[in-house]
């Protein structure tokens, strides 16, 4: 049956309340060719063929649980302990928002402090907030803080080569209006007295990892702030940022117990010293205690706009990805320390046996642009030929999602094709892929 909310005397009333004397006299701005277009619609379907229809439309999708995946390009497939979901999906976290009144929502406020800890403990920094959409805006909030701290006369912002080029698109959106310039492509030289922030990816959009130590040294000699981009999972096996002297350390959080849905939603990580905690954007849970002596949990800093007057707030960010935030809580807390570092030696393990299998079978050079850096999860792949062909023929006739065609964000780089590996790709997958890509590209 369909259910209507209001009744007709209702409705006549609000329409007499705003001046209408119909409810069609509310779209007379619309054209009348264009009110009530004819609709070529089918015939209803009854519940049941309904649902059979949706599953055979969803069974033309290809997706990572039946297909070998080897794409990542900044969103990975990882496995999500089924503990994550269960957490998610009770009521007071899954319907939760921003608290209003936050001293009411203890349970969130905890879960949103226990994630700051163990990111802190995970990047080697001492404050986190309590997250931005994904790891393109948590750099751009970065920049600004940068920006902010550095003052009118410094407004280069310089750009390490190897950063995400969506990061880049996202970074000069966020400045398209102003003064400050964006340097690329950069060398140590580029670095002066005009410079607010050195901005430098690692593991980088290749999957290598960059050269950090003595950066933060160079970089602090002008008066800049280092901007470092991190994977979570290499932060449990490697050297985490912070202990490199970065000033502020930021990443994509959806490896931590985000399934890859589409696209989204994802989790930006956002950290820094103690000494900017006034300068981040978002908030920031603490820990205290009532007047009994009870341990409670407080919103200590919301530098946003609507909390506080516009001109004092540090960022126009209007909410935060709490519920992926708490997934990476729970996904943190589930596996502890040692199981992050499984996961992290099983990526670089695994990665590092499919590029000398690829290498081995099907005689293509691993990472040309860096031949002796070391790498994470991801590894590229010079196929001599254009990579969208070989792509296609992949999919098609292998059933492979095989990775990323770097010519979609370089020409130079047609013929290169960006693979990543996790913990959920198998020997036997491995092999595979290395076996068709033999074939498609002899």
């Amino acid at each position: 049956m369909v259910y209507f909310p209001h009744t007709d005397d209702e409705r006549t009333a609000m329409l007499a309340a705003i001046g209408c004397p119909s409810i069609g006299d509310l779209f007379s701005d619309v054209p009348k060719g264009y009110r009530f277009p004819a609709l070529s619609l089918p015939e209803p379907l009854s519940e049941l063929e309904l649902e059979r229809e949706m599953q055979r439309l969803a069974f033309g999708n290809r997706t990572v649980s039946d297909s070998d995946c080897f794409l990542g390009a900044g969103a990975y497939n990882h496995f999500v302990p089924s503990i994550v979901g269960d957490v998610l999906r009770r009521s007071e976290f899954y319907t939760s928002y921003t608290p209003y009144q936050p001293e009411v929502s203890q349970g969130m406020l905890q879960a949103m402090y226990e994630y700051q800890s163990m990111i802190c403990r995970l990047t080697g920094m001492e404050v986190s907030n309590a997250s931005h959409y994904d790891g393109a805006t948590s750099l751009a909030e970065a920049v600004f803080l940068a920006l902010n701290v550095g003052g009118p006369k410094r407004n280069q912002i310089v750009v390490f080569p190897g950063l995400n080029p969506q990061y880049v698109q996202v970074l000069n959106t966020y400045l398209r209006g102003r003064d400050e310039a964006i340097t690329t492509d950069t060398i140590a030289s580029d670095i002066g007295e005009k410079t607010a922030a050195v901005v430098v990816q690692s593991p980088n959009f290749f999957g290598q990892f960059e050269t950090l130590d003595g950066l933060a040294e160079t970089v602090h000699a002008v008066g800049a702030l280092l901007i470092v981009i991190g994977d979570p999972i290499a932060m449990g096996l490697f050297k985490p940022p912070g202990d490199f002297g970065a000033d502020v350390v930021v990443a994509d959080g959806q490896p931590l117990g985000s399934h890859l849905s589409f696209g989204g939603p994802h989790l930006g990580i956002f950290t820094t010293r103690r000494t900017l905690v006034r300068k981040i954007a978002g908030r920031l849970v603490g820990e205290t205690v009532d007047t009994e002596g009870s341990r409670g949990y407080v919103l200590t800093l919301a530098t946003r706009e609507q909390h506080i007057r516009r001109a004092k707030a540090t960022s126009n960010i209007c909410t935060n990805a709490a519920l992926t935030a708490l997934a990476a809580a729970v996904y943190l807390a589930a596996l502890g320390k040692h199981g992050l570092r499984s996961v992290a030696e099983l990526c670089y393990r695994k990665s590092h046996y499919a590029a000398a299998r690829i290498e081995e079978v099907a005689g293509l050079q691993i990472n040309p642009q860096a031949k002796d850096a070391v790498f994470f999860k991801e590894f590229v792949v010079d196929l001599r030929q254009p990579a969208n062909g070989v792509c296609r023929q992949l999919t098609d006739q292998f059933g492979l999602v095989c990775g990323y065609d770097l010519g979609l964000v370089d020409p130079a780089h047609a013929n290169h094709l960006l693979v990543a590996v996790t913990e959920m790709n198998k020997r036997e997958s491995i092999d595979r892929l290395a076996d068709a890509l033999k074939q498609v590209t002899r």
